[in-house]
């Protein structure tokens, strides 16, 4: 008679045991968040190194990001005949809240951008609040990144900073499909056709580059950062609708500036600005 209790037994250990297998993954579309941007938090960005061995180049590293960009001598003037050399196309797009960021991915990509012989596909953008990177110490509103992604895997991104001012008119057109996605993590919304060239990449002349991370865990490095020297301008309630659609309540997604340990920084004036 003590078979089915020695049965009962087993299945319940099989069961907890499968528990306790379940992968980590599942975690990033529960309530628990694998990181924060809270500066005294456990979890928070000095210690984002700590949680897990594939994230110790967060405090490691030596090339991380986001960093202040100088305007003075430190900055070496360069001269780029090959401009910000892009092919971007239109193409389907879903706006997703990571639980992190607002994030707009395009499915197949949204065309290129070459970048010292490298070319780099568009993948995804996404917004911080506020800036990540600064300017002689100066913090802006938010800052928009557009990461592109090479065939062998490596990482460019163009940065765009944004100050308090008249509405962004791109913002504007996503502003009902943000509000879709508000509060809830691991919640998107098809928004359509994306154009990249909406963002006026054209008229870009200045723009400083230099050789970094990314901004997130698992922070890895040799990332190609082109940030564009010009403030653009976006109005207090698109700040508000991006910051509080993450988590629902105002706060900060943007990781403080680290050492920049004598990288070169350059600011380019771009002489053509035309596509490749």
């Amino acid at each position: 008679m003590e078979k089915p209790a020695t049965l009962f037994l087993l299945f319940i250990f099989l069961f907890a045991f499968l528990l306790h297998a379940l992968p980590t993954t599942s975690k990033e579309v529960g309530d628990e968040k694998e990181f924060s941007y809270e500066k005294n938090d456990e979890k928070g960005p000095a210690r984002w190194g700590e949680l897990t061995e594939e994230w110790k180049t967060c405090s490691s590293g030596s090339m991380q990001s986001p960093i202040d960009l100088p305007i003075n001598q430190r900055v070496q003037l360069a001269s780029s005949t090959e401009g910000l050399n892009r092919n971007y196309s239109a193409s389907d797009a879903i706006l997703k809240n990571t639980g992190h960021d607002i994030e707009l991915e395009w499915e197949a990509g949204a065309g290129t951008i070459e970048i010292n012989g490298t070319e780099y596909t568009l993948k995804q953008l996404h917004w911080h609040s506020p800036s990540e990177h600064t300017i002689n110490g100066r913090r802006f509103a938010i800052e928009m990144h557009m990461v592109h992604e090479s065939k062998d895997g490596k990482i460019a991104v163009i940065a765009f900073l944004y100050t308090i001012g008249r509405p962004d008119f791109f913002l504007s057109h996503l502003t009902d499909h943000i509000r879709k996605v508000a509060g809830s993590e691991g919640k998107e919304t098809m928004v359509g056709t994306v154009d990249p060239e909406d963002f006026k990449i054209q008229n870009i002349m200045y723009y400083y580059r230099y050789m970094g991370s990314l901004t997130t865990p698992p922070c890895h490095e040799s990332v190609v950062w082109t940030v564009l020297k010009k403030v653009r301008t976006v109005s207090i309630q698109q700040v508000s609708l991006l910051q509080e659609a993450v988590d629902g309540e105002p706060g900060w997604n943007a990781r403080p500036t680290q050492q920049t340990n004598g990288r070169p920084i350059h600011l380019y004036v771009s002489e053509d600005n035309g596509h490749h």
